[in-house]
């Protein structure tokens, strides 16, 4: 499963395991320093903060051409461009610094991380997020062309590498990010684009896109939204990364932006 929905919004079960993680590490670390009155909330606070920051400003630096025409566009981190294990980096390195400076901290700080680092493995083992031996792969859902023909991704996707958008013309980000979509599939002609509607019929797609005179190719329909429960996603934009063998290497819940679809392209050249 790629997310969950709470209420009127979609969140990705990757981020929820992190904030489980963190609540377990903040109770264990309480728990720990109790007597000592050394609570970790705070530290893990500024590590959050400080990996999320890191992680964007890495990020944006490597990616600047690509922001350099928008440069507020460096703010929307929606489009989920962070480098994590430079953020990771940061928030062992403001743990190792606070644990430095307050001795009191060091065992609660190192139970309470202890914790949620393997309350995170096994959360993430039992969700299969991580499972390599169960990698996903191309779904075998029939669909359907714009001509009314039915099709499937593995035919569209001829032996090369795939991504496969999830989208309805109703859909605000998925209009948004349409055009850096459409631009890239011109671009990549080594990797395949899939634009698999969701729930709406062929007059209503090919309405939008003559609208947006966007020119996409492999337009797809998938009336009954069968795509997104096979892959496991309820939200829409929903955009997937599959190698040239048809396993899944990568997703992305909600808009992309140019920098973020290229760091996601590079995984498949």
């Amino acid at each position: 499963m790629l997310n969950v929905n709470l209420g009127p919004f979609s969140v990705q079960v990757s981020h929820l395991l992190v904030l489980a993680s963190m609540l377990i590490a903040a109770g264990v670390g309480h728990l720990a320093g109790r007597r000592q009155q050394a609570g970790i909330v705070n530290v893990l606070s500024d590590m959050a903060w400080t990996a999320l920051l890191v992680a964007r400003i890495a990020f944006v630096a490597i990616w600047f051409d690509l922001y350099r025409n928008a440069p507020w566009s460096v703010l929307d981190i929606r489009d989920g461009g962070f480098i994590p294990w430079v953020g990771l980096a940061a928030a062992a390195l403001v743990a190792i610094w606070r644990g430095w400076h307050r001795a009191a901290l060091r065992k609660p700080l190192a139970l309470g991380l202890t914790a949620g680092a393997i309350a995170w493995a096994a959360m993430s083992a039992a969700s299969g997020t991580f499972d390599s031996t169960q990698t996903p792969t191309l779904p075998t859902v029939v669909l359907t062309t714009l001509a009314g023909e039915p099709s499937d991704l593995a035919t569209v996707a001829k032996g090369k590498p795939m991504v496969v958008n999830l989208w309805a013309s109703w859909c605000p980000p998925c209009r948004r990010e349409m055009p850096v979509l459409a631009a890239a599939q011109k671009q990549e002609t080594k990797v395949t684009f899939a634009f698999a509607n969701q729930g709406e019929d062929a007059a209503t797609a090919q309405r939008y896109l003559r609208a947006g005179e966007l020119g996409l190719a492999n337009v797809l329909l998938d009336a009954n939204a069968e795509l997104g429960r096979a892959v496991g996603s309820t939200g829409l934009p929903t955009t997937l990364f599959y190698d040239a063998s048809g396993r899944l290497v990568d997703t992305h819940l909600g808009e992309l932006s140019a920098a973020s679809l290229a760091s996601k392209l590079d995984q498949l050249r």
